[in-house]
């Protein structure tokens, strides 16, 4: 029977992809692990359509989450709306009242301390 660890399942996305975007995931999971040592990993919203289902990160609630599709690995932060980007990293065509994302695609490199510092406020955000 396959693991229903969240980390493990995660992993096998990541392998599955076997692409760019398998990559590109790897890539912001470990910064978001770099930024918060005791974030949570959890797989969310699994279906027939998507049996591997999301990967979320979490700390005292939903930091992002992490949906891959055919042309891009997209990160939408929960509370993004609220969190200053003074880097811009923040790219997504989500420009609503809560949510924000960030458009990764192939071959795009991501600022890795932008995208830690979105990280810690957001997990501050959570600690309101």
């Amino acid at each position: 029977m396959a693991s229903e660890n969240p980390s493990e399942l995660i992993d096998t996305k990541i392998k599955t992809l076997g692409d760019w975007r398998g990559d590109a995931l790897a890539r912001v999971r470990a910064l978001i692990r770099d930024a918060d040592p005791e974030v949570v990993e959890q797989v969310k919203w699994r279906k027939p359509t998507n049996p591997s289902g999301v990967p979320v990160w979490e700390h005292d609630g939903i930091i992002c989450t992490g949906e891959t599709y055919k042309a891009k690995v997209k990160l939408t932060f929960a509370k993004g709306a609220s969190l200053a980007d003074p880097a811009g990293v923040f790219n997504g065509k989500d420009t609503g009242a809560t949510r924000r994302s960030i458009d990764i695609f192939e071959g795009d490199e991501i600022d890795a301390e932008a995208f830690k510092a979105l990280v810690r406020e957001a997990v501050a955000a959570n600690l309101r």
